[in-house]
């Protein structure tokens, strides 16, 4: 047993020398495109064309023509999910060379938090090679660069990922969350340094998935998670109940970095603290979608992330203002502003072009290009001209939770909109992991912060003249979950939305608090 032992330690030991040289050397890569940020795009854009000519689409918008960007703005219309169905659902029947030349017999599956209807996203092998997993390993560089001492590959990395399944309509090939796609097509060295099965990872049914994730982890040398937050506290709060233990520093002593995503950290930073008291521990964001992988945190700043530029993706901006234009004007990003709130448009080597994700972002810097996720475009607040977006809630919350020492595990915000003799306003349903010590004050807190960061709700709020102060509801524990259950929705990539212009989902949580 003893040898079987030093056996392990040795070959984790020259796995995490041999990893670490290897994910230095790549930031070379990476700093080229910092250095050199409209070249690297250039290059990807004229990559994207050359290969996309002979498709359909290609053959439609006579991409041999195009000279350049001004050209392909013209020729080439902003395209959502809507415009680009018609020719996915061919390729999900198995045809090819629609809107991309390689074989696409993946599709990336996205629950949508803004509509009911879910998307299929195609992912091409260009766009797991030299995206998805050219951009993980670009996470791991920039980690061990900055951080040369880590010991991160002599354990085990732990990705609460999502699922797949086969394609019925076309033989061989699939579709499911992102994550399970990738876990399926991992490269046999990452499969070696990751915990637990594929067997497990990609289970199905969300409650089982988090019993068999963590009866296979518990005894695992744990070094690294990754993950979305709400599901990662899920199977830590499980490992502690499981073991007794208050401290998941108790069950995994060698456990340094969480790489987490799709949603924003701020709210779950002290949840996370709460269970991991390692001073130690570190967090890195990182901005992830079924459509591609597009930034990094590579500073100490909280939620700022590096623009990756050279991993397949061409992107266009559009201003605030033209959001809701049918031919937005669009700016590249030799002309983006700092500040300024953008709509995000990509280009990719799977085939979408000129395609609105739906996120919002901000940039923090040009030199290099890095960002700030700052919400969605149909995924805000704008009843009555407020145009609170998720930055803004998420603020909110995060300063409510400092002055009162709450923890939130999850919450969700929609308008009350007028009614006769009546004036409008904000509600609230929050489910707390701490309680806040004066619930009156977290409240107050939440809405004051809101009107700092936003001019327009200070506005509407001023002495009430047009908002009334939120309406916050005390959700019991358990509350998101079992109303997520209740949709279909557990697990995966599947998140809460943070704000709705509708009532649709308020109304059906406040039923369930009935």
């Amino acid at each position: 047993m003893g040898k079987n032992l030093n056996g392990d330690y040795m070959a984790f030991s020259f796995i995490n020398s041999a990893v670490n040289w290897y994910f230095k050397r790549r930031m070379e890569d990476i700093e080229f495109f910092m250095r050199n940020p409209l070249e690297a795009q250039d290059r990807i854009f004229n990559q994207l064309l050359s290969s996309a000519q002979n498709t359909e689409w290609g053959k439609k918008y006579q991409y041999r023509e195009i000279k350049d960007i001004y050209q392909y703005q013209q020729q080439v219309p902003v395209s959502a999910y809507e415009d680009l169905y018609p020719y996915i659902e061919r390729m999900m029947k198995g045809e090819q060379n629609i809107l991309w030349s390689s074989k696409i017999t993946c599709f990336s599956k996205s629950s949508g938090t803004t509509n009911a209807r879910s998307k299929f996203i195609p992912v091409s092998e260009e766009a797991f090679e030299e995206t998805h997993y050219k951009t993980g390993k670009d996470m791991l560089s920039i980690f061990v660069t900055k951080y040369p001492d880590t010991k991160m590959f002599s354990g085990k990395s732990l990705a609460i990922g999502g699922t797949y399944q086969e394609n019925e309509q076309f033989k061989d090939s699939y579709y499911g969350d992102v994550s399970g796609l990738i876990m399926k097509n991992l490269p046999f060295w990452a499969e070696y340094l990751r915990s637990p099965s594929k067997e497990v990872a990609l289970m199905d049914e969300w409650e089982a998935k988090i019993e068999r994730l963590a009866e296979a982890t518990i005894k695992e040398n744990i070094t690294n998670l990754a993950g979305v937050p709400t599901w990662t506290l899920v199977l830590m709060e499980r490992i502690l109940e499981m073991t007794g233990k208050k401290d998941i520093s108790e069950v995994w002593p060698n456990l340094e970095v969480f790489f987490h995503g799709a949603v924003a950290f701020g709210p779950y930073r002290e949840s996370f603290k709460s269970l991991i008291s390692n001073p130690k521990m570190r967090y890195v964001d990182v901005y992830n979608a079924s459509e591609g992988y597009f930034g990094i945190q590579d500073t100490d700043r909280h939620d700022e992330l590096l623009l990756m530029l050279d991993n397949g993706i061409y992107y266009e901006f559009i201003p605030m203002e033209e959001w809701d234009n049918e031919h937005p004007k669009t700016v590249t990003l030799a002309d983006v502003e700092i500040g300024k709130n953008y709509a995000m448009l990509i280009s990719t080597n799977a085939g979408l072009w000129r395609y609105k994700i739906g996120d919002t972002v901000r940039f923090t810097s040009t030199d290099p290009y890095r960002i700030k996720i700052s919400g969605r475009t149909k995924h805000f607040i704008n009843a009555f001209g407020e145009e609170v977006v998720i930055e803004n809630a998420e603020m909110g919350i995060t300063k409510a939770c400092q002055m009162t020492g709450a923890l939130v595990k999850n919450f969700t915000a929609a308008p009350i909109y007028l009614e006769a003799g009546k004036k409008g306003g904000h509600e609230w349903v929050i489910e707390f992991d701490k309680d806040p010590s004066d619930f009156d004050l977290f409240c107050k807190v939440l809405d004051q912060t809101i009107q700092e960061v936003n001019s327009d709700y200070e506005a509407k709020r001023w002495k009430d003249i047009a908002l009334l102060p939120p309406v916050v509801h005390h959700a019991p524990s358990g509350t998101f979950y079992n109303w997520m259950k209740g949709r279909g929705k557990l697990g995966g990539q599947n998140k809460v939305p943070r704000l709705a212009n509708h009532r649709e989902y308020m109304d059906s949580l406040l039923e369930l608090l009935k």
